[in-house]
């Protein structure tokens, strides 16, 4: 039996309450509180919503669009944070194993996305973990965006400089931006069929959470 993916963060949290400063810590715990407190689901993506067409660029550098992506049927698109982000590192390799099968096994094609460019090191964590699914970079956020899944720091700590491994510079936006967590189902006719957001990232949707709903929706319309 796989572990469950709240298990392995609750691993990850224990971990830092051992070898963490208590004050950094506390931050990191406090924004997070703080996230799931201010979370409105109503402005953020949803069954039934239709989206416009994207793109996105795939670790590679290659541009990807949509209509490519659900060209054989609906896709499944993981929203991370960044290729260094802890929780993400453990979020992806396990989806790639717990949900990865049952989604190709229905027709589901799946696709991981961050702000985090191909220039700076998005594919890092693909190769680190190697991955059966592809990896995309959202530049500048803009479908991250569009679903209402982008937030800001309320204490929005100022721009590092000269710092080429901070958050935007990996994203390349100069902002402390990035998306909340998210699984977001979508059909051939660009109709989201699921969508689940996360505003604390240590707490994502589980793997037999979108197998549940895909075995229960009817998706042979658009596959």
């Amino acid at each position: 039996m796989i572990e469950s993916l709240s298990a392995k963060f609750d691993a990850l949290h224990a971990e830092r309450e051992k070898s963490w400063e208590p004050e950094k810590l506390r931050r990191n715990v406090e924004q997070r509180q703080a996230l799931a407190a201010s979370f409105d689901p109503a402005t953020t993506v949803k069954a039934g919503d239709r989206i416009a067409a994207f793109s996105l660029e795939l670790s590679n550098g290659a541009v990807v669009h949509s209509a490519d992506l659900t060209a054989r049927g609906p896709v499944a698109l993981i929203f991370f944070r960044f290729a260094g982000c802890p929780a993400c590192n453990i979020a992806l390799p396990h989806y790639d194993r717990a949900l990865r099968p049952a989604l190709e096994a229905a027709g589901v094609r799946l696709v991981a996305v961050s702000p985090h460019l191909p220039e700076t090191g998005l594919d890092e964590i693909a190769q680190r973990h190697e991955l059966g699914f592809a990896v995309a970079s959202d530049r500048g956020n803009a479908l991250g965006r569009k679903l209402g899944l982008t937030f800001i720091p309320d204490d929005n700590p100022p721009v590092p400089q000269g710092d080429t491994g901070w958050i935007g510079a990996l994203t390349g936006t100069g902002t402390w931006e990035l998306p909340k967590p998210a699984i977001v189902l979508i059909d051939r006719d660009h109709v989201v069929r699921f969508a689940d957001v996360s505003p604390d990232w240590l707490r994502r949707t589980e793997a037999e959470t979108v197998i549940d709903a895909v075995e229960g929706l009817s998706l042979a319309s658009a596959a």
